[in-house]
């Protein structure tokens, strides 16, 4: 798959985070913080960027960009040439280190989880870095799916360098699935939740529980109302550091 980068520089923290979430927001679906500045790095599906929106996007920030196309790429070596690892876990990462506020909220939030002989559906999975944690958690088994294919060999040399035995990873295009699992994971946009809503809900059995991220806090509203609409019950948020990203928990009623 062809992407899209963009390198964009900001005058503050505040403004990085506000327009990563914004970028996110119109389909951006990677990024990369700097360490020593406010500049980040935003990468797109060739297929999905649209030039006229990000200007519009930017436009009131009065902020610079620099545009390049990247064609198929091992993201693995990518970042693993410029990689530092977090406490909660440290596999080889993409998409997906652990260090981006969405990833990090999923991990807090599966924190206050059984996983103990669950069995566990983790949809847009990326390098896989929450189906290893839930494994390590005592899950029973794990089934990890996305539909980048960079992210499934990804995850495949993550799961093999973590040792783990219990975990399946498979590319799919949409959320549907042949079964229910006690926990469900969907670590991806708002977009991408509101399109496969009814394939979340249908996968989570009666009693289990569904984390989903990669949305920012005003869309908690929508997204509240939404799962109530199919039989959810709201039961935490978490945010990292006054940052604009979420998590949301849920748990399914009988």
């Amino acid at each position: 798959m062809i992407y899209i980068e963009i390198q964009v520089h900001c005058t503050s923290e505040e403004q990085q985070q506000t327009l990563i979430a914004l970028l996110h927001s119109i389909l951006f679906e990677g990024f990369e913080e700097a360490i020593d500045d406010f500049s980040f790095k935003a990468f797109i599906p060739e297929t999905d960027f649209n030039e006229a929106l990000l200007k519009e996007t930017l436009a009131s920030f009065k902020v610079d960009y620099t545009k390049q196309v990247i064609p198929s790429t091992n993201w693995n070596a990518l970042w693993e040439s410029n990689f530092s690892p977090i406490t909660v876990i440290t596999p080889k990462m993409s998409f997906g280190t652990g260090h981006h506020a969405t990833t990090y909220m999923c991990l807090q939030l599966m924190q206050t989880l059984d996983f103990n002989h669950k069995t566990v559906y983790d949809f847009g999975s990326g390098t896989g870095i929450l189906a290893i944690h839930a494994e390590q958690l005592g899950a029973s088994s794990i089934l990890a799916v996305d539909n980048d294919d960079w992210c499934i060999e990804n995850s495949k040399e993550n799961v093999a360098t973590n040792n783990c035995t219990r975990i399946t990873v498979q590319k799919v295009e949409t959320a549907q699935v042949n079964a229910t699992f006690d926990i469900v994971i969907a670590n991806v946009n708002r977009h991408i939740i509101i399109d496969n809503i009814l394939y979340l809900a249908n996968a989570v059995t009666p009693n289990g529980t569904i984390i989903v991220s990669g949305i920012i806090q005003e869309d908690e509203e929508e997204i509240v109302a939404l799962f109530a609409q199919h039989g959810f019950e709201f039961l935490q948020q978490k945010n990292k550091d006054g940052a604009m990203w979420i998590a949301l928990l849920f748990t399914k009623n009988k």
